[in-house]
């Protein structure tokens, strides 16, 4: 499953209607994908528990990291869509800049953390 599988708010305008972090309208998918990823962690560990061969527990570790990147980047779009998107918009209306220019900075570390 890749990032695109996973919903996101895609109209500015429903992004504004949403109460709590971008990700609500969302939330069910996100904790789908992340209890199939804690299935897929507790059978690594029953492959190690069983001595199973490196490479085939190195292949559900990468399965993992990768399901992992998927909810990552769907956050992060969200966050994008609805928090920076909403940033702007009360930026321009206030005339203050330092709003949206936090909110980018803090999507900005949120990626670097991703990247290390």
């Amino acid at each position: 499953m890749n990032h695109t599988s996973l919903p996101s708010v895609t109209d500015p305008a429903a992004a504004d209607e949403h109460i709590g972090h971008a990700y609500t309208s969302d939330k069910d998918a996100y904790l789908r994908r992340l209890k199939r990823v804690e299935g897929q962690v507790r059978g690594i560990a029953r492959m190690v528990e069983e001595d199973k061969y490196c490479i085939d527990i190195l292949t559900q570790v990468a399965a993992v990291n990768k399901a992992l990147h998927a909810v990552s980047v769907g956050l992060l779009e969200d966050h994008i869509q609805h928090c920076v998107v909403g940033a702007a918009k009360e930026s321009e209306l206030s005339g203050d800049p330092r709003i949206v220019q936090d909110k980018v900075k803090e999507a900005s570390d949120a990626i670097g953390r991703l990247l290390r």
